[in-house]
């Protein structure tokens, strides 16, 4: 059973050091405000909160002082659009000197709130080091998890950290898990699920746990070649295409009218990446009219997730207009996969 924060009890967390896991690696906001509910809460109720995130994939790895190196990479100005969404201060700390930072913790004022630097400087991050772990968890009292969008990765501050305290399931955490299993368990019907993108093998995983479950899938753009080979049932693939030098670039007029049709008739829609190149204008055409009748669907429960989908969706102003907008790209498509995600199941 997964612990969650809301069943924490306030006194639990009265002087308590709360370890914070984030995901600030978006190039706007919009992953920051989702769990702006859960850093609020815990600012309140905790004694101080400690923020850790990753940014980007850094070349190389730094001891030390990460910012002697891949400064783009810093999660410094993070911290200043942080400070301007929660209205209070965030103090940065730039460096992993623990002993350090500790003290530094353990001195501040009650409500503080710290933003370690990306952790991906830190060579063990990715590894899943359980020495990095144990550093990482020395620094607080309770470890909470609110990053869906890489909980799907085994790594130190994900994963091993849960290992060392009591740790729990974050508010938006709590969101993405609980609407994604909706989907999975009990879904109105029909569920028509609209899969894009290029990457084969992560879609397979979905259509594979949830083929039984849904009415149709939706394949559209680069994938509806590979997908056709398979001969898959309950599968209605893009019919014709706009090309450039031979590469698929979008979906035609005639596969538009039959996924909105598809739209049209569904009870639960999912929906994880675009059917054409959207950073073309010429190829967005697919992807736009496929949005626009998601909206237009009112009895259906729209769940959209994938950075590249849901970026779009804000372009067009519609996504206020879903059910749901997961945080989660490659994350969402593991849980509808039925795989476990290692920062789950850590906090079971």
């Amino acid at each position: 059973m997964i612990h969650y924060l809301k069943n924490v009890k306030v006194s639990e967390l009265e002087n308590k050091i709360c370890l914070l896991r984030l995901d600030f690696n978006t190039e706007d906001n919009w992953r920051m405000r989702a769990s702006l509910p859960t850093i609020h809460f815990l600012s309140r109720n905790c004694r101080v909160t400690v923020i850790l995130s990753h940014k980007g994939r850094p070349f190389g790895n730094a001891q030390g002082n990460p910012n002697s190196f891949d400064k783009k990479l810093s999660l410094r100005l993070v911290a200043a659009n942080l400070k301007k969404e929660l209205k209070k201060p965030v103090i940065f700390i730039p460096h992993f000197r623990f002993k350090e930072i500790k003290k530094l913790i353990r001195v501040s004022p009650k409500g503080s709130v710290f933003l370690l630097e990306n952790l991906r400087f830190l060579k063990g991050e990715s590894r899943n080091s359980i020495e990095l772990a144990g550093k990482l968890a020395g620094l607080g009292d309770i470890y909470i998890n609110d990053a869906f969008a890489v909980s799907h990765r085994p790594n130190a501050s994900v994963a091993g950290i849960a290992g060392f305290l009591p740790s729990y399931a974050g508010l938006e955490l709590e969101a993405e898990i609980k609407n994604l299993s909706r989907i999975m368990k009990n879904p109105k019907k029909p569920l028509v699920i609209i899969l894009g993108g290029i990457k084969i093998k992560d879609k397979l995983g979905v259509y594979r746990n949830l083929k039984n479950k849904a009415e149709t899938f939706l394949i559209g753009g680069a994938l509806t070649p590979k997908i056709l080979k398979l001969k898959l049932p309950k599968v209605v693939w893009s019919e014709d295409f706009l090309k450039k030098n031979g590469i698929i670039k979008d979906i035609g007029r005639r596969s538009i009218a039959k996924f909105k049709s598809e739209i049209k008739k569904a009870g639960t829609i999912v929906w994880n990446g675009p059917v054409g190149d959207i950073y073309q204008k010429q190829f967005q055409k697919g992807t736009e009219e496929i949005a626009r009748a998601l909206a237009r669907n009112k009895k259906a429960f729209t769940a959209v997730g994938g950075g590249e989908t849901v970026m779009f969706l804000k372009k067009l102003k519609l996504d206020k207009k879903m059910d749901f907008i997961s945080t989660g790209g490659g994350a969402m498509l593991d849980f509808l996969a039925g795989k476990k995600l290692p920062g789950i199941e850590a906090l079971k």
